[in-house]
Formats: structure tokens, C-alpha cells, sequence
């Protein structure tokens, strides 16, 4: 019998993250009860968090009287919105947060009659309800280096995180940097996998994918404080014969790059059209600054860049190792310029997409599940 599972992580849905394509797999074989993100930081009086504290009260109230909604994952998949005080920092205000918490989720985990439940946490603000809902282990999902997230009240996830360590019996990293900052015996290594037949398997060309004549240089994902924008406007000046084209929701100013003709920004799309976008564009583009959160990351959309089997190119960061071989480094300008003419000639050479797409065809989200299944079962 598998353990039953209470998830603390982001809010389900849109990009799916490595917790969530971890869950649906894990979810075929156990009930499992995943608690929208409870917060990494205090909310600030700007438009996007006014925006999203009244989505969070709004979906809280689509179920008359418990902050429940239902997700088509299968019918023992329950999604949980809280009402509590996101990152609280004062021990009162911590107490608070947690008994808000235990109110709502105790009576739905009673409910669901849940068989030897695991508390999995992908937050390190969740540590505070560890041991108080009949949990047989606790365990910590890590996979970003919180200490360099943008967005995040890094004191108190840091000390939250700390007690975290203390307290799981396993902990699992997406890095190998992260993989040094906890201890050795509870700790495992456990990379992203993919969605391989996804993004491998041919599909048309998105109707909006910029068709000009132009090669396109592409990138999907959160644009945000981690893309090196003075980069990108740089090489975007240098080739106005590309077309640069950026699919996500944009969180930082853009203007130094949205001023040229030659830029493209397509808003956030769902998950299963990427590849209709990063299998018909040139080349795909990994231009990340180089920080903190990004030398520990191991970004999901490696892996599905190679999957989908065209050029990428990429800025040097560790998770990029593996694949030097086969993805391009740039660090500066002239480099990517270089690195842009030559994707033109790469993508023609035979066997070039099956090379790529050899490197990740055994790493699928479901052998990664597999895993972690094996780990769970022996606590």
C-alpha cells in the first residue's frame, strides 16, 4: 500500500512545475491533497498582489464553506486554496498562520481518510504544521536555492528552511549545488525529467508563431529578473534579420528589448502548446543572468529544448554540464551572434535533432516518480 499524500507547494496549474509533474505521476497510485502556495513573502500594496490576494479569496469562495476545489488529476486529487498569513515573520504571527491552517485542512484530511499520509513540502514556510496532521514522515522537495529567489523574503525563508532541514526525514534536491547545503544522509539527488513524447513527438506549427521569412531565436517560460535583458537587447540589435520571440508572463520591464521591430512577445501559453512553438522555431535560447538562483537551478525547460530537438544556445550555468556537447555556450555578445549564424547551419546536419533528443529519452517524469516512489516507501 502506498503512503497517501499532503502537498504544500505553488498553486496548481499554468507552467506545470517539477513538484507538480512529480504529483501527477505519484497521484496515479494514492490519494493525494495539494495546498496552494501559502506564500514565500509578506504581500506589498502593488497591483499584482492586490490582484492575486482577491483571485486566492475569490477561488476560496467557489465552494460554499471549505477552501476546496476539485482537479481533473483523478478523483482522490484534492487542491486546497488557504486562507493565512503568507510568510509570517513574529512568533505570534506564526502561531496564528498555523492554527488558520490547521482549522481548514484538519477536518478535509480527515475527511478523505488518507492511509499513512506523507507531508511533502516544496516550502520551506509550511515547516510550522510539520507533526501536527498525523503525518508519518515529513519530507523537503527543493528545487530552487531560495537564497537567491527573486520575490522571496529571504530571511525568513532561510530560517524557516533551516528548521526544515532539521526536521525531514528526506530531503530532495534538483542540483547538485543544492545537494552540499543539506545534510548527506537524508539527502537526494533527484534531476527534472521530461514530458519526452510530448515535445518530441511532431505537431504543426502554431498559427502565431511569426512566419517573415526571419530565422526566429525563441524562449518560453516566466520572463523575469533571471534573463539577462542588457544581453538580450544587445544581440537583438546586432541581428535584426532574426526574429526574437518570447512566450510567458512578463514580471519586469521589457522596454529595452520591446522597442525593437524584430521582438515578438506572445503572452503565456499552455504547457501541452510549447511545442508547436520550440519545435518550428531555429533555435532556442537559455539567456540567463548569472546568480545565485541560477547556478543552483535545473531549469525544466532544458530538457524539453532538447526533447523538442532544435539548436539551443545557451549563457554557462551548472545544470548546462551534461549537455555542453550538444547546447551552445554564450556568455556575451559576440558569442551569441556566433553561436545564432551557426544554428542555421546546425539544424540541417543529419541526425542533429536525434542526438539531442538521445540525451533525454530515458528521463521521463515517470521513471523520476518511480524513484521518489522507492524513497517514500521506505520511510
Amino acid at each position: 500500500m502506498h503512503h497517501d499524500l499532503i502537498v504544500f507547494a505553488e498553486d496548481w496549474g499554468g507552467l506545470p512545475s517539477s513538484t507538480q509533474h512529480l504529483i501527477k505521476q505519484l497521484a496515479k497510485t494514492r490519494k493525494v491533497i495539494w495546498i496552494n502556495s501559502i506564500g514565500l513573502r509578506q504581500p506589498t500594496f502593488t497591483l499584482r498582489d492586490i490582484k492575486r490576494a482577491f483571485n486566492k479569496l475569490i477561488a476560496t469562495k467557489v465552494d460554499s464553506e471549505t477552501p476546496q476545489t476539485s482537479v481533473p488529476v483523478n478523483p482522490h486529487f484534492q487542491i486546497i486554496n488557504p486562507r493565512t498569513l503568507p510568510a509570517p515573520r513574529s512568533h505570534f504571527a506564526r502561531f496564528i498562520a498555523k492554527k488558520l491552517l490547521l482549522l481548514q485542512l484538519k477536518p478535509i484530511i480527515k475527511q478523505a481518510q488518507l492511509q499513512d499520509p506523507i507531508l511533502w513540502t516544496s516550502l520551506p514556510t509550511a515547516v510550522d504544521v510539520a507533526g501536527y496532521l498525523n503525518e508519518s514522515a515529513l519530507v523537503y522537495y527543493c528545487g530552487d536555492d531560495f537564497s537567491g529567489l527573486a520575490g522571496v523574503d529571504h530571511a525568513t525563508v532561510a530560517q524557516r528552511e533551516y528548521e526544515l532541514s532539521l526536521k525531514a526525514d528526506l530531503i530532495m534536491v534538483s542540483s547538485d549545488k543544492l545537494l552540499q547545503q543539506f545534510p548527506s544522509s537524508r539527502t537526494q539527488l533527484l534531476t527534472h525529467g521530461v514530458d519526452f513524447t510530448l515535445f518530441a513527438t511532431p505537431v504543426a506549427r502554431a498559427n502565431d508563431l511569426p512566419d517573415n521569412g526571419r530565422p526566429i531565436a525563441g524562449f518560453y517560460g516566466s520572463i523575469s529578473a533571471w534573463l539577462d535583458i542588457d544581453l538580450l537587447a544587445a544581440i537583438i540589435k546586432k541581428m535584426p534579420h532574426w526574429q526574437f520571440v518570447f512566450i510567458g508572463a512578463t514580471v519586469v520591464d521589457t522596454c529595452k528589448i520591446s522597442i525593437f521591430e524584430n521582438v515578438t512577445f506572445l503572452g503565456p501559453r499552455d504547457h501541452s502548446q510549447l511545442p508547436s512553438y520550440c519545435q518550428h522555431w531555429t533555435v532556442s535560447l537559455l539567456p540567463f543572468v548569472d546568480n545565485a538562483q541560477i547556478q543552483a537551478c535545473n531549469p525544466l525547460k532544458l530538457k524539453e529544448y532538447l526533447a523538442a530537438g532544435r539548436p539551443i544556445i545557451s549563457t554557462d550555468f551548472a545544470a548546462i554540464t551534461p549537455y555542453k556537447g550538444l547546447v551552445q555556450i554564450a556568455n556575451n555578445v559576440d558569442a551569441m551572434v556566433e553561436a545564432l549564424n551557426a544554428s542555421e547551419q546546425l539544424q540541417t546536419l543529419p541526425h542533429f535533432s536525434d542526438a539531442l533528443q538521445s540525451k533525454v529519452i530515458n528521463k521521463s517524469w515517470e521513471s523520476r516518480a518511480t524513484e521518489v516512489n522507492h524513497w517514500l516507501e521506505c520511510l
